[in-house]
């Protein structure tokens, strides 16, 4: 049998339109996978990303042809290097908590894993996810497991003068502004009434096992409905602040950028990147005969779902195209 090429810009707007009127299947909750029907053929993507020239930095990018779960493998999952990839101990490794705070904590990993563990699924994508000819991979979605952030911010007492919390991680760098030299941790913020969304986690494990070295071990932050930026990898130290932090990855890099026509005047606006805006629909079309088939990975918190259904063939009436959504200026992050 022949292999047909499709375009994405054809197939996932015309499943759109297939999903609201010809759905075929809806499983709420996590589906495990689905599977490759007797007879049946993966169709190759017609638009396929070019070679990637930063292996070091933007590793594992989801394979979209390949895709078979709901769930991303770990060893699948994209990963995002912003300075170098530390190796830590987790058996001497330890978080501060401190800054404006009643009293400041250091805490061993076993003493986080004693605390109440709880669970999370969502999609995490990069804000720079295609942005680049060669990054169209930088989303997956994962099981996140660790004991919740909010209750350890209340048990340290944030003084009231706090208003920022910072996340810092082990990585480091040496940026060079106004000439000055300066090394750095990596590191986030966000205001204190998001840092106390009860949905943050303190993360030690994705999918079941502990977080691979890549992906932050032994502890990052997983902040649901937030870009892979925020989501601090290899923590260290927690800090609560008076002001707002701005570093590189708060103020230069990971800064969205807007043009509003008011009264017939341009006005540009830069804000910081960070609550998620999905750019993404992985989907895998297959084909049996004549017959097509779109399996659709919709990015929702915090149930997912699969959606399997039929498409008319390329050519028809009702072929349509899908411009693909700009991604936000800017780098990535995991």
């Amino acid at each position: 049998m022949s292999t047909r090429y499709v375009s994405r810009r054809d197939v996932l707007l015309q499943g759109s339109l297939a999903i609201a009127g010809l759905a075929l299947l809806r499983m709420p909750g996590l589906a495990e996978a689905f599977s490759i029907q007797p007879g049946e053929d993966v169709l190759p993507w017609l638009d396929q990303p070019a070679p990637n020239p930063i292996p070091d930095v933007i590793g594992n990018q989801l394979q979209w042809e390949a895709l078979d779960s709901w769930i991303t493998p770990n060893d699948q999952f994209f990963t995002i290097a912003h300075y170098d990839k530390p190796v830590l101990d987790g058996a001497t490794w330890r978080l501060q908590i401190g800054g404006l705070v009643q009293q400041p904590m250091v805490l061993t990993l076993d003493d986080i894993k004693a605390r109440p563990r709880q669970e999370v699924t969502f999609t995490l994508e990069c804000s720079g996810n295609n942005g680049l000819p060669f990054f169209w991979g930088g989303i997956g979605n994962a099981t996140w497991a660790g004991t919740p952030l909010a209750p350890l911010l209340q048990q340290a007492g944030i003084l009231k003068q706090g208003v920022e919390v910072v996340f810092f991680g082990s990585d480091m760098g040496v940026e060079d502004v106004r000439d000055i030299k300066m090394p750095q941790h990596m590191a986030r913020s966000m205001a204190l009434a998001d840092a106390l969304d009860p949905h943050n986690l303190l993360c030690y494990e994705i999918n079941g096992e502990p977080l691979p070295q890549m992906h932050g071990f032994p502890l990052r932050l997983i902040a649901p409905g937030w870009y892979g930026i925020a989501n601090t990898k290899w923590l260290q130290s927690i800090q609560v602040l008076p002001m707002r932090y701005q570093n590189r990855f708060m103020a230069r890099d990971y800064v969205t950028i807007r043009e509003q026509v008011v009264d017939g005047q341009s006005v540009w606006t830069e804000t910081s990147v960070g609550r998620a805006l999905l750019k993404s629909l992985p989907a895998k079309v297959t084909r049996t005969g004549g017959q097509y088939r779109t399996l659709e990975q919709p990015g929702v918190f915090p149930l997912p779902e699969w959606r399997s259904s039929s498409i008319v063939a390329p050519g028809s009436r009702q072929q349509s195209t899908r411009e693909r959504t700009p991604s936000l200026p800017g780098s990535c992050g995991h």
